[in-house]
């Protein structure tokens, strides 16, 4: 079985409000943009039109690999509340 595989066995309950929260203008500062490859769910993208990061969360692995690859502190990370988030079905 590949990652791929068990990561489709997994569950995720998501909640109306993201987990994580985007400082744009310390963000717009970034020119490593870390955030766009370091994310193995690979949830966040750049806006072509605003040139803004913006993420998906609801697929979210709640690895945190996001907040401690940005280098200027522009995500705020916290989990999901209680009955929400991931749950893992498989190792």
């Amino acid at each position: 079985m590949d990652v791929k595989e068990k990561l489709a066995l997994n569950r995720v309950r998501n909640d109306e409000e993201s987990h994580i929260n985007i400082d744009q203008e310390k963000c717009r500062e970034c020119s490593l943009r870390a955030c766009l490859f370091v994310c193995p769910a690979a949830l966040y993208e750049k806006n072509a039109e605003t040139g803004e990061i913006t993420v998906e969360f609801s697929g979210c692995l709640e690895c945190g690999t996001c907040l401690i690859a940005c280098p200027r502190g522009a995500l705020k990370w916290r989990y999901p509340g209680g009955r929400f988030g991931v749950q893992y079905r498989y190792g």
